[in-house]
């Protein structure tokens, strides 16, 4: 399966791993998560071209059609540049779009303020992953409900299982046995490897914890897990990107996804 985007081939590479399916129609890719159906971007579509004048409908029904019991609609474009297409009905459809920074890095730089009055470590126990579904939890841009609550455990249930399987490694800050930031790299086995799901507790941001934990993980990726390049994914309009820049990481590409929530 011939996929551009570098966003969308690690996520597809750790979904598949995660136990996803993926069926290749040649014009688009159904990707499926049956172990956790609340997952929108583990149960979406993913399209080889951009949205032609008349293709929200028709891809709309595509994803009905491939989905009838989701409550969501997730459709991504495999590109590179960013370039949406007919953007104008996709927003009349009321789907919101979502243009993510693919960075890239083989070397990092050093913190210019290093938090060294916390541990960095491996999870490695039960609490360490209780707490982290916690701290998913308490730093949600969603509404957190039953149902969110569902996904998250199954989300970092696949996650842990990717962990003991040797595909990865999940890292924490910690303050004595407390976590207080926490991140996923994952690794391909042919030197990438892909950070995931960078967070800090909201009682312990602002001390520089998440981007010496991501000097940490990086150092540890390109060194004893053999990778050549890492990749991170982020949010444009968000803080955080400046602490992937700041430690030497280079915006390479644009991911591009397109959601509409359960009504």
């Amino acid at each position: 399966m011939d996929i551009v985007s570098l966003g969308y081939r690690t996520d597809l590479l750790l979904l598949a791993l995660s136990g996803s399916t993926m069926h290749d129609t040649g014009e688009y890719v159904v990707v499926r998560t049956p172990g956790n159906p609340g997952f929108w971007w583990g149960n979406f579509l993913l399209y080889r071209t951009p949205f032609a004048p008349g293709d929200t409908k028709r891809r709309l029904d595509d994803f009905r059609r491939e989905f009838p019991d989701a409550d969501h609609v997730a459709i991504g474009i495999d590109t590179v540049d960013g370039e949406i297409g007919a953007e104008n009905e996709l927003t009349a459809a009321g789907l919101t779009a979502d243009g993510s920074v693919v960075m890239t890095a083989d070397r990092v730089l050093q913190p210019q303020r290093p938090n060294t009055d916390s541990t960095y470590r491996f999870l490695s126990s039960d609490d360490d992953w209780e707490q982290l579904y916690h701290q998913s939890l308490a730093t949600a841009t969603m509404t957190v409900d039953a149902a969110y609550e569902e996904f998250t455990r199954r989300r970092l249930a696949a996650k842990r299982e990717l962990v003991d399987a040797g595909h990865g490694k999940w890292f924490g800050a910690f303050d004595g046995d407390r976590l207080q930031s926490a991140l996923g790299l994952m690794f391909d086995g042919k030197g990438l490897a892909r950070f995931q799901d960078v967070q800090t507790s909201p009682e312990d941001r602002g001390r520089g914890l998440a981007t010496t934990l991501v000097h940490h993980a990086s150092t540890y990726g390109l060194t004893e897990g053999g990778a050549r390049t890492l990749v991170m994914v982020a949010d444009p309009e968000y803080l955080a990107i400046r602490i992937y820049r700041s430690l030497g990481f280079t915006d390479s590409e644009t991911q591009l996804g397109f959601a509409k929530p359960p009504a």
